[in-house]
């Protein structure tokens, strides 16, 4: 598996989207489509789109609802041809997510604990765990549930790697590259160590969609991924 840049298409608007698609041209073939273009701009209809156009698509709406409600929604991403689809890291969403994408090329991925969080953060929302005790919890869960992956930060991905081995997925968000403000992420780290630890896709957002060269900026990255460790 060998570590895949997604640009994460963190706009308002459809026509902002494809312009930024259209703007990195075959340099970037893995977009990540959240809840703010799903719910402002088209992007479940985009992403039918770029699918339709060969390219990779990344449906990150962390699902989470009775078991039904979940294996529904997944099944229906699932029919569109997406490549990921993310769930909250709880055993039972994964596993009935797990049960709605087999047979399916979706790779359904449990959401651990959000870049933006640290561990005070956590002990404000009531777990009894720091940011890295609770991923390595979720990560076992979700490879006991039979789902293609996990996202956590890029500071847990070695950890992660271990406990999952070679196949599973390790998305990692919160990637800077060198030089890059950090904004509102906590856990972050630049694309050659976040590839080194084990990560096998780096989702990377403002550093190239705010650039004012996001092509020049995606090539940057893509250089900086290219003198880390990619997992065979």
């Amino acid at each position: 598996m060998a570590g895949e840049l997604i640009v994460a298409l963190d706009v308002d608007h459809r026509g902002e989207a494809e312009a930024l698609v259209e703007a990195l041209g075959d340099t970037v073939g893995f977009y990540k489509i959240g809840y703010q273009l799903v719910y402002g701009g088209d992007g479940l209809l985009l992403g039918r789109d770029l699918i339709a156009a060969g390219k990779k698509v990344f449906f990150d709406l962390k699902l989470l609802d009775i078991d039904n409600t979940v294996e529904k929604a997944v099944s229906a991403i699932a029919r569109i041809g997406a490549a990921m689809l993310t769930v909250h890291a709880y055993p039972k969403t994964m596993q009935a997510a797990a049960s709605a994408a087999k047979g399916s090329g979706l790779c359904v991925l449990g959401v651990t604990v959000l870049t933006s969080m640290d561990d005070e953060d956590l002990v404000d929302a009531g777990y009894g765990r720091d940011a890295v005790g609770l991923v390595s919890l979720r990560a076992r869960q979700a490879r006991e549930a039979g789902i293609g992956g996990i996202v956590c930060s890029p500071q847990e991905a070695e950890m992660v790697r271990t406990l999952l081995g070679p196949s599973m997925a390790i998305v990692t968000p919160g990637i800077r590259p060198f030089g890059s403000a950090a904004g509102d992420q906590k856990r972050i780290s630049d694309p050659q160590s976040a590839l080194r630890a084990g990560a096998s896709h780096l989702v990377v957002g403002r550093p190239i969609t705010a650039a004012a060269a996001p092509l020049e900026a995606a090539r940057a990255i893509r250089r900086e991924m290219d003198g880390g460790i990619r997992l065979a």
